[in-house]
């Protein structure tokens, strides 16, 4: 291979790599689209009929995508319990097929189980999917006592096949998922200086694009750090190394994040706001740049695209003298007297970039091992030492005892809820089915039943059973189209079946209508199969399926309601907690108190964050008419993640307290803390309960408050730098920030 072609393939692989981190997307539709062709392979060389082989494509998903354990012993187990199950499931089809009353109050209650067993976890979850999903398919494949024999050995070709797929052909460990994660981030970090070198160039026609870009890599960048964030116990055997490589993701993260930011404030002619990077819309001042000198452009573009080589550098590759002498360069920028020639803010960029290339230097060290340190200048030695105290620290780190929350209990357990909610559901989907058809009425059931999946309010279910239906009348078309091409061809319609799977799963995390899509496309071929394909049964397809999703929401409204209001109210409260908790346990370690474990604080802040999110997704969708909402919740949400940015940032600089030179405990901080922590509890009192007569307090800047609090002759900032005043004085302002769109009063300053 010559060096173009493996340059080229080196891009191609680091773009699939960004797109899909981990490649979960790949290995999910991959195991399921192959589990479901050994089937088939194995049945066509037994010569089973054609229902036999669309029952067993069916059992094989079935029995593919509903195991979502991680560890490899577990998913085992599952698998081996879920085919009793299985069995199960298809013997009572067959049985009560002919009898309607029973078959349709045992459906219900097989529906009702198969949420409730959510309760128990990843097992319980499998086990009532795989028990719904074949009852499903011995009404699809109509199912009775003479064919059971035949289902049995079908459903057992399609268990073991699964079982060859997921632990052999398809052979995924959880340490290997998180190598994968691990690269994603790397190329994702990388990706996100290209788009800081975009906006460094980028003409007064072109910035608003550049920002855009900006923020988009921002937030992917988070993401994958989530991810990996998410697989590290499982995928890491010893606990002090998951610790480190958390500690490591979290401060590259943050550093580039900040990069952004001071390079944000270098391109506005005023000092942009933390909002430009996080709020969609935002933009920066008109007024072009700031007076940057020419020589230190040039710099500052030579340096970015020097950091972005050392990001894509895999750990361990060596690169001679050249990578040496950019990283020493790079991390220069972190004493004083290295720094260009320029105006403040640009020289802030450059403090950045070297508090990056130090980011970049610890997470190869965490990931990489130790690194050759012959050709390091004094300033690289000193940051090597630094994340050496720092691995120590870490490593001699016990974590802290986590806090129980509360489970609610009876009918305030979500999964009792919501199996109630979707069995009276399921009850009206069938009737309703029954009077459309007494053959297919099962669809608007099986649409029932996938709108309460992974949905915790009716805005939710709304949401979703619309793009169900959307999906579905777009699939319904292409299955026209297909059929009339595939005709009574099997193998041809297996092969498009196969695809419609595997991009199914591909595309499931990223779109719930294309997934409805080519679920839809693939049962026009099963039915083309199974010689009942006709116009009038696809268009029946997409009645049932408005008729279920119409059931599911009727449902979610009437029995057991859970407003979106309510729900993000919820969501909302538990954000504000978890940023209290991370910014008063960050404060309290810079101001000298008792060390905590900030980590894992910062990481429920960013967790209740993805979840409410989620959940604001009805209120933010570009269907709602509720325009002055949508852009309110949209506010909020820029607010928070400003927020959580700033707290993120205070937690990562409290655990340098013990090894950074530059920063050091000062009591006074807890001053300055306290209005925070107070304007807070005023927004988590009022958004539990909007007659809460709290206000939030507004007064001089942090810097002032340290400098009043202090005693006199004791120098303005102590020990402390000016980043940690930065992030406090942002997130004050932030804070008070989100007190007018949720209404709390705040007191008008005095003249």
């Amino acid at each position: 291979m010559s060096a173009a072609e493996g340059s080229v393939w080196a891009r191609l692989r680091d773009r699939v790599t960004a797109s899909d981190p981990g490649l979960l997307r790949l290995a999910a539709g991959s195991r399921t689209a192959g589990s479901i062709a050994l089937t088939l392979a194995v049945l066509a060389a037994l010569r089973a009929p054609v229902p036999h082989l669309v029952a067993g494509a069916i059992a094989s998903m079935a029995a593919t995508f509903a195991i979502r354990e991680k560890q490899r012993p577990q998913q085992a187990v599952t698998l081996a319990l879920g085919l009793p199950v299985a069995l199960a499931s298809v013997s009572l089809g067959a049985l009560l097929n002919s009898r309607v009353v029973a078959g349709d109050v045992f459906f219900v209650v097989l529906i009702f189980s198969a949420v409730y067993s959510r309760r128990f976890g990843d097992r319980g979850n499998a086990l009532g999917l795989i028990g719904f999903q074949v009852y499903f398919m011995s009404l699809f494949v109509g199912a009775t006592a003479a064919t059971l024999p035949g289902l049995y050995g079908v459903l057992t070709v399609a268990f073991v096949c699964s079982a060859l797929l997921r632990f052999v052909i398809v052979y995924e460990t959880p340490a290997g998922i998180l190598l994968r994660l691990r690269e994603a981030f790397r190329v994702r970090l990388a990706q996100l200086v290209s788009a800081q070198l975009e906006l460094l160039d980028a003409g007064p026609d072109q910035v608003d694009r550049a920002v855009e870009s900006v923020r988009e890599g921002t937030a992917r960048l988070h993401e994958t750090a989530m991810m990996i964030q998410g697989r590290l116990q499982d995928g890491t055997s010893d606990e002090s190394v998951a610790r480190l490589v958390q500690r490591r993701i979290a401060g590259a993260e943050i550093a580039a994040e900040r990069l952004g930011l001071l390079l944000l404030n270098a391109r506005s002619s005023e000092r942009a706001d933390t909002l430009t990077l996080h709020l969609p819309g935002a933009s920066l001042p008109t007024g072009g740049r700031l007076p940057m000198r020419e020589e230190a452009t040039d710099i500052l573009r030579r340096d970015l695209r020097a950091l972005r080589m050392l990001v894509l550098r895999p750990a361990g590759e060596g690169g001679g003298t050249a990578m040496p002498h950019l990283r020493n360069r790079l991390l220069g920028y972190r004493e004083e007297e290295n720094l260009p020639p320029a105006s403040v803010a640009v020289q802030d960029v450059f403090r950045g970039i070297g508090e990056a290339s130090r980011a970049v230097l610890g997470l190869r060290v965490a990931l990489g091992g130790p690194q050759d340190e012959s050709d390091d200048t004094p300033a690289t030695t000193r940051s090597r030492e630094e994340l050496d105290a720092e691995d120590a620290a870490i490593a001699g780190a016990e974590a802290g005892e986590r806090v129980r929350e509360e489970v609610p209990t009876g009918l305030r357990r979500p999964t009792t809820r919501a199996a109630v909610q979707v069995a009276l559901g399921s009850s009206l989907a069938i009737v309703g089915g029954e009077f459309l058809s007494s053959q297919r009425w099962y669809w608007a059931v099986l649409t029932c039943w996938i709108v309460f999946i992974n949905t915790s309010s009716t805005g939710e279910i709304l949401v979703k059973g619309y793009r169900r239906l959307l999906g579905t009348v777009l699939g319904v078309v292409a299955g026209i189209v297909l059929a009339g091409l595939v005709g009574p061809h099997t193998w041809p319609a297996m092969l498009l079946v196969l695809l419609f799977v595997f991009a199914m799963f591909y595309t499931a995390p990223l779109s719930y209508t294309l997934m409805s899509f080519f679920v839809t496309a693939a049962l026009g071929l099963l039915y083309t199969l199974l010689h009942t394909y006709s116009l009038a049964v696809l268009v029946l397809r997409v009645e049932e399926t408005a008729l279920g999703a119409a059931c599911g929401i009727i449902a979610a409204a009437v029995v057991l309601p859970v407003r979106t209001d309510r729900r993000t109210n919820e969501l909302l409260v538990t954000v504000l907690e978890r940023l209290a908790d991370v910014t008063g346990a960050a404060v309290e370690q810079l101001s000298g108190g008792v060390e905590t474990d900030l980590l894992d604080q910062a990481r429920d802040l960013d967790q209740a964050l993805a979840d409410l999110r989620s959940a604001v997704q009805p209120l933010t969708h570009p269907i709602t008419p509720l325009r002055a909402r949508r852009n309110t919740a949209q506010y909020l949400l820029a607010l928070l993640e400003t927020c959580a940015y700033h707290a993120r940032s205070l937690a990562a600089t409290a655990e340098l307290l013990p090894t950074h030179p530059s920063i050091a405990a000062d009591p006074r901080l807890r001053r300055a803390c306290g209005r925070i922590t107070h304007n807070i509890a005023a927004l988590t009192a009022h958004v539990a309960d909007e007659h809460a007569g709290a206000e939030v307090e507004t007064g001089p800047s942090i810097a002032s408050l340290l400098e009043t609090g202090g005693t006199p002759g004791t120098p303005r900032y102590g020990r402390i730098t000016d980043r940690v005043l930065r992030h406090l004085q942002r997130l004050d302002e932030a804070v008070v920030g989100l007190a007018r769109p949720l209404g709390v009063p705040v007191p008008t300053p005095k003249k």
